[in-house]
């Protein structure tokens, strides 16, 4: 395996010594009760640990953490800093991407292994590397370029790294984009085919020049001239939050709120990044709110955590922030981490015991770090 999962049971002595390190013990508590063995499990750790906390987990949990963000910049923070510990309440690519950008003595810690991210578990290597190898057969692999969405598997990076590809954000996906495109005259795009798509389009690159790879079908269900034809062949992958927004919903916005804007993630389909006033990543949608006027207000497609977090912030300032889907859309596998996790985590370190950590196996891990390091060449 390319990802070795650990999760490391206390020892007897000190189940013996206190039952709290029993995970079920936890579960069976109410969130509240873990917020003063959270603060005590910190204090006593110290800087020996750093607590991330992506955009879009639940209040409960994000509170706690040492710095708040996207994937990439907590990987990047953390590493940056002399923690032992990093414990990143966010989904196990991410924790994987911490594992690569670590220094040898940090490890990583993911409060929940059943955190785990719907769009990058629809690229698998195994399917990844059959597609290769099919458009190998083909004659097209001399004129591609495999890039890959940073919500994807340390394999999927590594993959990439290997062959000469690299890893980008939603802010530079347009930069790495022509990064490849100076570089071959195709682009394999991994693994969501909105943000390949919305990247290309915004390129001047038409719909008929992309096609879609099927891992469930045979030759990707493409027609080989399709195939020869295209510039860009997207994964067949998505986000399960990002999809979940429809060009009714913008639609709708406009009939009740006229002056409202509509500012999506370009993880959206690609018929509602049209309809949106704004496409931008996590932190640009942050941004773009942060620098509006009094008064402004916004629909936006992203999840809803995110949104809940922004209304309340930016509310006293005289900004109204809505939903863009008043159904709510929730990243349900983030949610699983909570503060019972947390504290878990936490008083196991205390105690001298590393459980969940994620640690990528280190062929992978230079692959996939290749291909992070390459990011930095790309302009966003």
């Amino acid at each position: 395996m390319s990802v070795l999962l650990e999760e490391v049971a206390a020892q007897p002595a000190a189940l013996a010594a206190t039952e709290s390190c029993s995970l079920d013990h936890y579960l069976s508590q109410p969130d509240h009760t873990m917020d003063a063995r959270i603060a005590a499990a910190r204090a006593t750790l110290g800087t020996d640990v750093v607590l991330l906390g992506h955009h879009y987990q639940r209040d409960e949990v994000i509170r706690f953490a040492d710095y708040t963000g996207d994937s990439y910049k907590l990987s990047k923070v953390a590493s940056q800093t002399d923690a032992k510990y990093m414990i990143f309440c966010g989904v196990h690519f991410m924790a994987e991407t911490a594992d690569v950008l670590a220094k040898p003595f940090q490890q990583v810690i993911l409060p929940d292994l059943n955190a785990g991210c719907s769009m990058a578990d629809m690229a698998e290597i195994g399917q990844v590397e059959d597609c290769w190898d099919s458009l190998e057969r083909a004659g097209l692999t001399e004129d591609i370029l495999p890039l890959t969405y940073m919500n994807s598997a340390a394999a999927i990076k590594a993959f990439c790294g290997e062959r000469g590809g690299l890893v980008c954000t939603s802010s530079n996906a347009r930069g790495a984009f022509e990064w490849a495109f100076a570089r071959k005259s195709k682009i394999l795009f991994l693994p969501d085919q909105h943000l390949g798509r919305n990247t290309a389009f915004a390129m001047g690159i038409p719909l008929s020049e992309m096609v879609v790879w099927d891992p469930y079908q045979i030759n990707g269900g493409v027609m080989p001239d399709r195939l020869k034809a295209a510039k860009v062949i997207l994964w067949k992958g998505h986000c399960s939050v990002h999809q979940r927004f429809l060009p009714e919903h913008v639609d709708r916005i406009r009939a009740t709120y006229p002056d409202m804007q509509v500012i999506v993630h370009p993880e959206c389909r690609w018929e509602v990044c049209q309809k949106a006033d704004a496409i931008g990543s996590t932190e640009r949608i942050i941004d773009v709110i942060e620098k509006a006027p009094e008064g402004a207000s916004f629909a936006v497609g992203t999840e809803i955590h995110l949104v809940n977090r922004m209304a309340k912030r930016f509310a006293p300032l005289g900004k109204k922030i809505i939903t863009l889907d008043d159904s709510g859309c929730l990243c349900t596998t983030m949610y699983r981490i909570s503060p019972q996790h947390l504290a878990w985590s936490l008083e196991n370190l205390v105690q001298g015991n590393v459980v969940n950590r994620i640690k990528v196996d280190d062929d992978v891990k230079h692959w996939a770090k290749v291909a992070l390091d390459r990011m930095l060449e790309v302009k966003a």
